[in-house]
C-alpha cells in the first residue's frame, strides 16, 4: 500500500515538470510568430502616425482612421513644437535655400464652423508670396461664409485668373502700385500678399480685389469716407457689424487682414446676387437702386485690365544675326 502511494506521489511530482517543459517548448516555438506580430503592429503604428502627421487631401480611408486615433490639435502641437524647431534650425543654418523658402507660405484655412478656434477640418495650401510672413498672422477664416456661395453663380471674370500665382507678376504689380501711389515698399508687398492669400480663401480673383482696393482707398488702410466706409476695401462698418463680430468687433475694421476678408466676401456675395461682375460692383459701391454707379465699375474694370496687361506682358530677349532681330 505504501509502495503504491509512493509511486503515485512521484508521478504527481513529475507532472508539473512535464507541463513546464511543454510550456517552454510552446513558447520557444511561438517566438517567431510573436516577433512577426509585433513587427506588423509597429509598422502599422508608424503608418497611422505618418498619415496623421501628413494630413489629408481626400478626407477618406486611412486618414480618417488616423484622425480618429489622435486629434488634430495634437498634430498641431507636434508640428509647432517639434518639427517647428527643426525647421527654424534648418532655416538658420541653410542660407542656400533661405531665399527659395522665403517666397513660399504654407497656409491653413479653417473650413470648420465660424467659432472654431482649432485646426479641425483644416485645409492646407501652399502659396507663393512676396511676403510669406503675412501667412503667420492668426486670423479666423471667412471661408465658412464664402463657400456657401455657389461658384456657378459667380461671373467667370471674377474667378481666379491665376496671374498672381507668379512671384514675378506679384513684383510687377507691387512696382506698379508703389510708383503710382508713392507707397512704402514693405507695406505694398504686405497688402499684395494678404490680398492673394485672402482671394484664395474666398475663391475670388486677387486681380479684381487689387483693382477694387486701388480705386476705393489708393492702398491707404486709414481711409474713411463721410458715409462711414473704412479700410482698404472701404467696407461700411455700421452695416456689417455682424461680420466684424467674427474678428472682435468694429474696432478691427481698418486692419488689412480683416478688412480685405470682409470686403472680399461681400463683393463675391454681391456678384452672385447681381448676376454679373459689373452689376456686383454697382451693388458694392452702393448704387444698387440707382440708374448709374457714377463710373465706379468702369474705373475698377480699367484698373483690373491694367493689372492683367501688366502681368501678361513679357520682356522679349532678342539676338541680332546679320542685322536682323531674332527672338531667342
Amino acid at each position: 500500500m505504501s509502495k503504491c502511494l509512493t509511486n503515485n506521489l512521484s508521478e504527481m511530482q513529475d507532472q508539473p515538470s512535464v507541463i513546464l517543459a511543454a510550456k517552454d517548448l510552446l513558447t520557444h516555438a511561438m517566438n517567431p510568430v510573436y516577433r512577426v506580430i509585433n513587427g506588423i503592429l509597429v509598422v502599422s503604428v508608424f503608418m497611422v502616425v505618418g498619415l496623421w502627421l501628413s494630413g489629408n487631401g481626400t478626407n477618406a480611408g486611412a486618414f480618417d482612421l488616423a484622425r480618429i486615433l489622435v486629434p488634430d490639435e495634437a498634430r498641431h502641437i507636434v508640428w509647432s513644437n517639434g518639427f517647428g524647431m527643426l525647421e527654424q534650425y534648418k532655416t538658420a543654418n541653410d542660407s542656400s535655400t533661405q531665399m527659395a523658402d522665403s517666397e513660399i507660405a504654407s497656409v491653413i484655412y479653417n473650413k470648420g464652423h465660424s467659432h472654431s478656434t482649432g485646426f479641425n477640418s483644416a485645409k492646407q495650401q501652399t502659396v507663393a508670396l512676396l511676403m510669406p510672413s503675412v501667412a503667420q498672422v492668426q486670423v479666423k477664416s471667412i471661408s465658412h461664409l464664402s463657400d456657401r456661395i455657389p461658384t456657378s453663380k459667380i461671373d467667370p471674370q471674377a474667378l481666379d485668373s491665376h496671374l498672381m500665382s507668379s512671384i514675378q507678376n506679384q513684383r510687377l504689380v507691387a512696382d506698379f502700385f508703389e510708383q503710382k501711389y508713392k507707397l512704402d515698399r514693405a507695406k505694398i508687398e504686405e497688402y499684395v500678399s494678404k490680398t492673394i492669400l485672402i482671394a484664395k480663401e474666398v475663391n475670388i480673383d486677387p486681380v479684381l480685389l487689387l483693382a477694387v482696393i486701388s480705386v476705393e482707398s489708393n492702398f491707404n488702410p486709414n481711409t474713411k469716407s463721410h458715409a462711414g466706409a473704412e479700410g482698404l476695401m472701404q467696407v461700411m462698418t455700421s452695416v456689417h457689424k455682424d461680420k466684424y463680430a467674427l474678428y472682435g468687433g468694429t474696432t478691427e475694421a481698418v486692419k488689412p487682414e480683416v478688412n480685405i476678408r470682409i470686403g472680399a466676401y461681400i463683393l463675391k456675395y454681391l456678384i452672385a446676387t447681381a448676376g454679373s461682375l459689373r452689376n456686383g460692383l454697382k451693388y458694392y459701391v452702393g448704387a444698387a437702386n440707382a440708374e448709374h454707379d457714377g463710373g465706379y465699375a468702369d474705373k475698377v474694370m480699367a484698373e483690373r485690365n491694367r493689372i492683367i496687361s501688366l502681368c501678361q506682358t513679357r520682356p522679349t530677349n532678342r539676338l541680332t544675326s546679320n542685322g536682323k532681330n531674332v527672338r531667342s
